[in-house]
């Protein structure tokens, strides 16, 4: 948790990011900084939920050459903090009461991630935590684990980044609520295997070969959780919450433009995915950023993610796929509040109608 000294002035002394305010008008913040995108929630409580009252999206592509330097570069730092003082600014001209702003797998594997979390703060004011992988898949089901909807009694959830995977196996303690039982995370997510690629395109043969390649560390996490059984056994739901499944999601209702109503809690069956994953790979790069809800930004990551999505539905084939549209902000969102005795059932999240209004294009910036 983040707190920010307020300006002097005349007025009643403020608290982090604003005033001591009445409950019904508090602001929450919640920063995401990934090895792809720099995303930020803001949200007040709304009876037993909360309504996003802002957001903000933006590629920064941090860990853009990690992968052969083991440093984070001068560019991508001064990208993403260029986007967190657009997130700072936004905190503060809001009175955001409290924020909780996290760093995921680029800074857990950069060697200069000290020095670039300084920059963040001499610059933006902004304190930032590098959190574990295990912290990651925590905050991921709980900000999704109100749509796992289907009450049988074990989930495989998933989420594929920008630098990593993670995939989490949990058991139900009771409605819409769960027990991680284990957490997995793999060292590769869309933007680390576009890299090793090395190319945008990539034929038939050579997208077997990466999500062979994928499926082959799945098999001792599979083991020790018995996930083949229990998947034999019908008693698996499986959930995704990443911009690979929300954009598949897209492409099979074939949506002109990204919609988080129609996403958010969709499930999709896997020939349904199937078709919408042939789709994409069968495309060059320029056809697919040509696509709704890609663009050329996202056109060369989203192959790589549907390996890896394919190599998780044919290891384990539950049959359909529940999509989320939320995840590790919405997860922090739900502590800020709790913590401060608002209680919180499930994520009913709401969006403002200006929000609302902005999803379009807020959605099409995110990966």
């Amino acid at each position: 948790m983040v707190t920010m000294p307020a300006k002097s002035g005349k007025r009643r002394r403020r608290s982090q990011f604003g005033a001591e305010r009445r409950e019904h008008s508090r602001l929450y913040g919640a920063l995401d900084l990934g090895t792809n995108n720099c995303r930020l929630l803001i949200a007040k409580p709304v009876g037993q939920g909360f309504r996003v009252a802002a957001s903000f999206s933006r590629i920064v592509r941090l860990g853009e050459g990690l992968g052969a330097t083991g440093h984070l570069s001068i560019e991508a730092m001064k990208r993403s903090v260029d986007a967190l003082s657009v997130c700072a600014d936004k905190l503060r001209s809001l009175n955001v009461l409290k924020s909780r702003n996290i760093a995921t797998e680029a800074c857990r594997r950069a060697e200069n991630c000290d020095e670039f979390l300084a920059m963040i703060a001499a610059e933006t004011g902004l304190e930032f935590e590098t959190i574990t992988y295990e912290e990651e898949a925590r905050l991921a089901l709980l900000g999704c684990q109100s749509l796992l909807t289907d009450g049988l009694p074990y989930a495989l959830v998933f989420d594929i980044g920008g630098g990593s995977t993670e995939l989490t196996w949990a058991r139900r303690k009771e409605a819409n609520r769960f027990q991680i039982l284990d957490v997995l995370s793999l060292p590769f997510g869309v933007v680390t295997l576009a890299e090793e690629c090395g190319s945008a395109d990539m034929d038939m043969v050579q997208y077997e070969e990466l999500v062979s390649s994928i499926a082959d560390h799945l098999p001792p996490f599979c083991r020790r959780n018995k996930i083949h059984e229990f998947v034999k056994d019908g008693q698996v739901q499986m959930l995704g919450t990443s911009g690979t499944v929300t954009t598949l999601g897209a492409i099979h209702l074939d949506l002109p433009y990204y919609s988080r109503s129609h996403i958010d809690g969709l499930v999709i069956d896997f020939g349904a995915l199937d078709q919408a994953t042939r789709l994409l790979s069968g495309l060059d790069y320029e056809h697919r950023s040509q696509l709704p809800c890609i663009g050329k930004e996202r056109a060369e990551l989203v192959v790589p993610g549907c390996a890896i999505l394919d190599a998780i539905k044919r290891s384990w084939p539950v049959g359909k796929l529940s999509i989320a549209d939320r995840g590790l902000r919405e997860g922090m969102l739900m502590e800020l509040m709790t913590s401060d005795g608002i209680p919180i059932v499930g994520n009913p999240s709401e969006r403002s109608q200006q929000e609302a209004r902005n999803i379009k294009h807020l959605a099409n910036q995110e990966i």
